[in-house]
């Protein structure tokens, strides 16, 4: 079809900044060591500090990732002048709890994903950063993907046309352990707030806030979520099936489907990968976009520019739309 999507908006170079945003990373799990990992193959961002409840953990991580200063407590964290923005990267049910102490303390936060436990939690939160008029931002990391950008270029240059169907699932198979947090209760186990955020973020992305929400929702032997397929319908007349499911290891495609062509997203879809685009009569083109790590370095460009820019909030993962995605989140668990 000879169309030229590189990578899309702004991720074929990186943003220009006088000094990198200094990065305080509150925890020292794994998905904070993938953050630090990839904030390597950066320039406007580095990590200047790191907190853990444990000073021995938060040695052990600054000395794998040479922080400078490491803190045996989340206060100690926030409350470090050197640090621009604070990364929350505990489990759900402490986000709300860590992001509004960082917030408190004057700091931008990027807090994960899923953004909290429920909208009741969204809500207080983003009120709490209006209220500053600090930066928030969920940790969506999918939506800053080249290829996720070369997707939303596609749209909005109508070469699929009227958006009608969007599928997406994430599936992943863990051991039936009590006290792993996709099974255990107390560290918001359930497939939903894990694995299932991500193709509900993916529909909400190019379809907006579902009329319409059915899904058939299982139980995990703990009794939280284990499985649940989604049926979402929009006022536009278009529909997202999505599905997820912590019992099997899933295809993790995706389709995106228009009255033009569709895109067929290679697994994992949330992850850095490949596309191909399919014309209504059958021609194929193939896009493949390179990229260093998991990808998690992309988000952490998106805060350097949105503070640069003086924004409190990013265009690309806006905080009504972490709300409005909690609120879906609440709905689809509520048939459970």
């Amino acid at each position: 079809m000879g169309l030229d999507y590189g990578g899309g908006e702004n991720h074929d170079k990186e943003v220009p900044v006088t000094e990198p945003l200094r990065w305080g990373i509150l925890s020292t799990g794994g998905i904070a060591h993938t953050f630090a990992s990839d904030l390597r193959f950066i320039d406007d961002g580095v990590v200047a500090a790191v907190g853990s409840r444990s000073l021995d953990s938060a040695n052990a991580f600054g000395d794998e990732f040479d922080v400078p200063r490491r803190y045996g407590s989340y206060e100690a964290l926030v409350e470090d002048p050197e640090v621009d923005v604070i990364y929350v990267a505990t489990p759900h049910p402490f986000h709300l709890a860590n992001a509004s102490l960082a917030l408190h303390a004057g700091k931008a936060v990027l807090v994960e994903k899923a953004f909290t436990m429920n909208a009741v939690e969204a809500r207080e939160l983003v009120s709490l950063a209006r209220s500053k008029g600090l930066f928030l931002m969920e940790a969506m990391w999918t939506r800053h993907l080249p290829h996720v950008a070369a997707l939303r270029e596609l749209i909005r240059d109508d070469v699929l046309g009227e958006l009608v169907t969007v599928e997406a699932d994430h599936g992943k198979w863990f051991a039936p352990d009590p006290a792993h947090r996709l099974f255990a209760p107390e560290l918001g186990g359930g497939a939903m707030l894990d694995l299932g955020i991500y193709p509900v973020s993916f529909a909400s992305m190019l379809l907006g806030t579902p009329d319409r929400v059915t899904a058939l929702v299982d139980a995990a032997f703990t009794g939280v979520d284990g499985q649940s397929s989604m049926l979402f319908g929009y006022a536009s007349g278009a529909q997202a099936v999505l599905t997820c499911t912590s019992s099997a290891r899933t295809a993790t495609r995706a389709c995106v489907s228009g009255t033009k062509a569709r895109v067929e997203i290679d697994g994992d879809f949330y992850a850095p990968t490949s596309f191909t685009l399919i014309s209504r009569t059958g021609e194929r083109e193939r896009f493949e976009f390179p990229s260093k790590g998991r990808g998690l370095h992309f988000q952490a460009q998106e805060v350097a520019r949105c503070l640069n820019e003086g924004l409190t909030e990013s265009p690309l993962m806006p905080m009504d739309e972490s709300v409005s995605i909690m609120e879906t989140m609440d709905r689809v668990l509520s048939f459970l």
